[in-house]
């Protein structure tokens, strides 16, 4: 059967409906599955049949402190101020740039985002003109990012990842044969970004592709440079549809093909970024040890003591 609500084209997927109030609520919601931020758990459910276990989710280390990116500075910084050796200084400082510059991939990879320009959106700038009267970022711009990093998301697989069936994918973008509907879309808002900050965008799968499935669900981060953390998360219900039967279709095996790749180079960057989180945090509960969490410790006050003292 045709869908009853009119078919409203933009940028790439047709969406069944498109809410535009000026502003909306702190949370807009058009479905009950909840966003997980641990996407690859021991088991996997799907429409009421047996859990899934594989392999590779037994391998998958558990999720890092949630504010791991904060923590670590501030703890780092307590064991210089109490007092470290040059070689101590030296470590603190790798972990120091690491968290600077691995951050995003850190954050994101830890639950299964794949980050990378070709993927989603790579720190795009938030504009001024995003704010609205209330001095933050309008809700509805969220839904905009995420819909620029979700065409990114398709359009990586016809241009560089899949490119012998290219024109398949580009026909999904368009009502022609089989396309993509957003049937629906939820969106959960952490915290009011402002201007200036910069966004990155990703998206991933929220479970294992299979066979004869005639939809696919995706979860989406908004991550905040300015804050180190996800401004927005999103889920996206999304049917496949034949244009031409004017129904739903089971999945390309084309793109399940693909889907499956993702899935597993999903599950493996969960493993790659958590076991990195957890190298980094081990060196940091190492220095601790080394200065002011061992027994004889005792702070080095500085000069300030030392010429009072005299």
């Amino acid at each position: 059967m045709p869908p009853t609500l009119p078919v409203i084209p933009h940028s790439g997927l047709y969406l069944l409906t498109r809410t535009t109030t000026q502003h909306l609520p702190k949370t807009i919601t058009t479905t009950t599955r909840r966003i997980s931020t641990s996407p690859f758990l021991t088991t996997h459910h799907h429409h009421n049949k047996s859990p899934i276990i594989t392999s590779i989710d037994q391998q998958i280390p558990k999720p890092p402190p949630k504010k791991w990116i904060t923590d670590l500075p501030a703890r780092l910084g307590k064991c210089i101020i109490f007092g470290c050796s040059p070689s101590q200084i030296r470590d603190a400082s790798v972990i120091l740039r690491a968290v600077a510059t691995e951050w995003r991939g850190l954050l994101a990879g830890a639950e299964g985002f794949l980050t990378g320009g070709r993927r989603g959106v790579d720190s795009r700038e938030v504009v001024w003109g995003e704010m609205d009267s209330f001095g933050h970022v309008n809700n509805v711009n969220y839904y905009r990012y995420a819909e620029s990093a979700r065409v990114n998301w398709i359009t990586n697989f016809s241009v560089h990842v899949d490119p012998a069936h290219r024109q398949e994918w580009a026909e999904l973008m368009q009502p022609k044969a089989i396309g993509l509907i957003m049937k629906s879309l939820k969106c959960d808002f952490k915290f009011p970004m402002v201007y200036p900050d910069r966004i990155s965008v990703y998206h991933r799968l929220s479970t294992p592709p299979q066979h004869g499935q005639t939809s696919f669900h995706l979860d989406c981060i908004v991550l905040s440079h300015q804050h180190r953390r996800a401004a927005a998360r999103l889920e996206e219900d999304v049917v496949i549809y034949d244009y031409r039967k004017a129904g739903k279709t089971a999945m390309p095996e084309f793109m399940l093909t693909q889907f499956e790749k993702t899935w597993k180079m999903q599950q493996e960057e969960t493993i790659r970024a958590r076991k990195r989180i957890w190298e980094l945090i081990a060196g940091v509960e190492r220095l601790e040890r080394e200065t002011w969490d061992r027994e004889d410790a005792k702070e080095d006050m500085g000069s300030a003591v030392k010429g009072s003292s005299s």
